[in-house]
């Protein structure tokens, strides 16, 4: 083994390349914006990352950013939202163009870097324009996973991930008809209720036996899929898609089995990769994501890296929660006070869909030797279930009262020792509050 390699299993990665780390100069006050951070956008990431440089930071650097989508930034959490009308497109917006003339920022929206010299220190822009760099920061975010099928370029076929996306489904529920939404998480799930709330016939296909399987267990999952068809919702599990049919345009949805859905609209929120190809053809190391450090820097010192594009510890990510993590750690050391580090935690994931409430934090699959403590109370369509490693909480699922939810993440992310009130733990904060 080389020694870069076991510098890269170390635990803290970070340490294997400070030799060729290069700093921020110190700078006086006449010369502090000589130095140009080049951003490419395509998360509101970017958005959380310059933010905090700014309170640290803000003449050190020039900034310019560049995105592939003619707005400024946006949340896109908030797209599920603005497809069911609960929000406008201005509501969602992190910032007005005003804000980026406010802070000095050069903002080139709708002209996506496509290419990196890092001999040159340049980004290169459709357009054909260049601009230097100093330090550089991608968050090329990731892209939607198109199901290698037939038909999948056909007309009516549309992923969920940016304003565009939410124009053509907003467009095909005009006319409402039929839609099929592929992929049962999250996304998907959210989407379908959307369209549904729009005036669409929806059918959401999964192929896995139960819905949010990543963030829920069986029981949970089909408390929620009784949930989701109660208010009107088909749901098709354990369908493996095999063809999207259609002549000129989406007419039908064909599965392996044999089985057929008609379809005007299909939605493909099966997942998500990382859009690596900007920096796998700039040479940076790259994996599953672009690999960064524990300071949300490259194998390249000068580029930094966050979001979902980014793998760190072989992790890849896309819950907020860790990703704002990574552009306040980023931020710090983009502005010379490096002391942070970004280290992975457990994450939550809280739901409301047609009336019932989810909640999910941890490790809910459990290792050997882990216990499981389940409370279920089918009248109420309440549903508990706490994982525990010894004397600590390490995942919990909730169905219908989820207000202890936090409450657990808690537990589990100081890895407190529930001993003391093991007995009462599924009753909530209230009836152990007093034991603590």
């Amino acid at each position: 083994m080389t020694s870069e390699q076991e510098a890269r299993r170390a635990p803290h990665v970070v340490e294997w390349r400070d030799a060729f780390k290069v700093n921020i100069p110190q700078v006086d006050e006449e010369h502090r914006r000589l130095f140009s951070l080049i951003k490419v956008l395509n998360l509101d990431t970017v958005e959380r990352t310059v933010e905090e440089l700014l309170k640290l930071a803000p003449d050190l650097y020039e900034i310019t950013v560049f995105g592939a989508e003619p707005h400024g930034n946006y949340n896109r959490v908030l797209l599920s939202p603005l497809l069911a009308g609960d929000k406008n497109v201005d509501e969602i917006m992190l910032h007005p163009r005003a804000w980026y003339l406010e802070h000095g920022i050069t903002l080139h929206a709708g002209d996506p870097v496509v290419r990196i010299d890092r001999k040159r220190r340049v980004v290169v822009a459709r357009s054909g324009m260049e601009a230097p760099y100093d330090r550089l920061l991608l968050a090329t975010g990731s892209t939607p996973f198109v199901l290698p099928i037939p038909g999948n370029t056909l007309p009516g076929v549309v992923g969920f991930r940016d304003l565009h996306d939410v124009d053509t489904m907003l467009a095909a529920a005009r006319h409402g008809g039929r839609a099929v939404v592929i992929g049962g998480g999250l996304l998907g799930l959210e989407g379908a209720h959307a369209l549904m709330r729009r005036g669409m016939d929806v059918t959401v296909v999964h192929v896995a036996a139960s819905l949010m399987n990543q963030q829920l267990d069986g029981e949970a999952g089909r408390l929620l899929k009784d949930s989701l068809e109660r208010a009107g919702l088909r749901i098709l599990l354990d369908a493996q898609t095999s063809e999207i049919a259609g002549e000129g345009k989406v007419e039908s949805v064909r599965f392996a089995d044999g089985s057929e859905l008609k379809a005007d609209l299909v939605v493909m929120a099966a997942g998500v990769r990382p859009n690596v190809a900007l920096g796998r053809e700039a040479g940076l190391h790259c994996e599953r994501a672009i690999v960064v450090d524990d300071t949300l820097q490259t194998y390249d010192p000068r580029i930094y890296a966050v979001g979902e594009c980014v793998q760190h510890r072989r992790a890849t990510f896309g819950l907020v929660a860790p990703v704002w993590e990574q552009a306040r750690v980023c931020a710090a050391h983009l502005a010379g006070a490096g002391h942070r580090r970004y280290v992975q935690a457990a994450t939550a994931t809280k739901l409301k869909v047609t009336g019932i409430d989810l909640y999910s934090a941890g490790d809910i699959a459990g290792s050997v030797g882990s216990e499981e403590l389940v409370l279920r109370d089918r009248s109420s369509g309440v549903y508990k279930r706490l994982v525990l490693e010894g004397s600590r909480v390490t995942g919990a699922v909730l169905v219908g009262d989820v207000g202890d939810g936090p409450w657990y993440f808690d537990l589990i992310q100081r890895g407190a020792d529930v001993s003391s009130f093991r007995d009462r733990l599924l009753f909530g904060e209230a009836l152990c509050a007093p034991a603590t």
